[in-house]
């Protein structure tokens, strides 16, 4: 693949999870020489709720290896249980999904996942492992390469292109060295993984719990192979500070004190430590492109505010990534205005289900409103059809935030 200088690409991408990846394939695809680099070597873990959406899932289509999917460990998924702060259950199914033909979501381990993204990179695109980058390289106001280390070697090295994307998450060195990655307590989620075994009561439903010393956040239940499950909490940094919650002593008194978990988690056994991240929300537009680079997924922070999936998104953007850039080389121009066609069309593509979703987010907050709407949706058929259809209907979304719904909820 390396028929130029060998440090010379197209594109340098940093990061190599499910936006650097799949941003090297839509290129690579495109006959670009791509470099892609990651700190970690595959396969790796990655702290995450492990469900796929339906993005996701869209993008592998496009990129033809949706199929290769069904070859990885995973568990199949065809709705979503919710309970209110009440303790009130309702199941709404995924629209689209059926458990007769197998169509459904994934909840696939993203050590699993990122790696079978990765290795279809490495099938079409230069990559380095154990390569940790550490800083930008600058020629008259534009970024033209990375700087970084062979972590195996030592040894320190430097590699050009026109482009360089970071796509290296929510700690991403790239947006730290153009000065964006700043820490917002009410824009980011600090959020704890575990993974167990022998969950009593667990179906092929992700379950989202809101749970009063939660909120504004969740405790999740989502099922995987061989009778696992990821189980978590997250919560809006601010809150966590201002409350002074101890996330893990929260999330582990959900488990043996609430009377709707106390039973499921008698005879569950924990298999793995817990661990933690941070997911820079969407609530907050972070400036995602410049003379020479643009940002996606985690490290341009479009993580949804109120469910806290990020991998569909960015794999969203990665795509977007791959037809500007394609522009940008048949005009040899790389520049800040023309760049700014990604960013648009982000937030064209995102925008609108990242501001409903930050306000459903705050909504969250308001306890008698988690009751009202699974309450009504447990006892109404109607109410969960509605709501299934928000799910995949950004305009049916919108309605969660508009007040006339309630209404019609308190005389349904």
């Amino acid at each position: 693949m390396e028929t130029r200088e060998a440090n010379q690409f197209d594109v340098i991408i940093v990061g190599a999870g499910p936006g650097g990846s799949s941003a090297a394939l839509y290129l690579a695809k495109k006959g670009r020489n791509v470099l892609l680099l990651d700190k970690a070597v595959f396969p790796r873990d990655k702290v995450c709720g492990d469900a796929m959406g339906t993005r996701a899932v869209a993008v592998l289509r496009e990129l033809g290896i949706a199929q290769e999917m069904e070859n990885i460990k995973h568990e199949k998924v065809y709705g979503v249980v919710f309970s209110s702060p009440k303790r009130k259950l309702v199941q709404i199914p995924f629209p689209g999904t059926d458990p007769k033909t197998g169509k459904g979501g994934y909840v696939v381990r993203r050590e699993l996942f990122d790696d079978f993204l990765f290795q279809n990179a490495k099938k079409k695109a230069v990559t380095r492992e154990n390569f940790l980058v550490t800083d930008l390289v600058w020629k008259n106001d534009f970024v033209v390469g990375i700087k970084g280390k062979n972590l195996e070697t030592d040894q320190e090295e430097e590699f050009h292109a026109k482009v360089v994307i970071g796509a290296d998450g929510a700690n991403s060195i790239v947006a730290t060295k153009l000065g964006l990655n700043k820490t917002l307590p009410k824009h980011e989620c600090i959020a704890l993984r575990v993974y167990y075994e022998n969950i009593s009561g667990c179906s092929n439903n992700i379950e989202i719990h809101f749970v009063d010393s939660l909120l504004p956040g969740y405790f999740w239940i989502f099922p995987l192979e061989n009778n696992t499950a990821n189980v978590g909490v997250g919560m809006i940094t601010h809150e966590i500070r201002k409350h002074k919650v101890t996330l893990e002593k929260a999330m582990f008194q959900v488990i043996q004190n609430d009377p709707l978990f106390k039973e499921r988690f008698k005879n569950a056994k924990v298999i793995s430590d817990v661990k933690g991240w941070r997911l820079p929300l969407g609530s907050y537009h972070r400036k995602a492109h410049g003379n020479g680079w643009i940002l996606v997924g985690d490290a341009a922070a479009l993580i949804d505010p109120f469910s806290g999936e990020g991998v569909g998104n960015a794999m969203v953007s990665a795509r977007v990534a791959g037809t500007v850039l394609e522009q940008a080389f048949k005009t040899n121009d790389f520049s800040e205005s023309f760049l700014k066609q990604y960013e648009d069309g982000i937030w064209k593509e995102l925008g609108s289900e990242l501001k409903t979703s930050y306000q459903l987010q705050r909504m969250g907050r308001i306890t008698p409103l988690l009751n009202l709407v699974i309450g009504k949706a447990s006892k109404s058929k109607e109410i969960r059809e509605t709501i299934s259809g928000m799910i995949a209907n950004e305009n049916a979304k919108h309605s969660l935030i508009n007040p006339l719904f309630y209404l019609k909820l308190l005389f349904a």
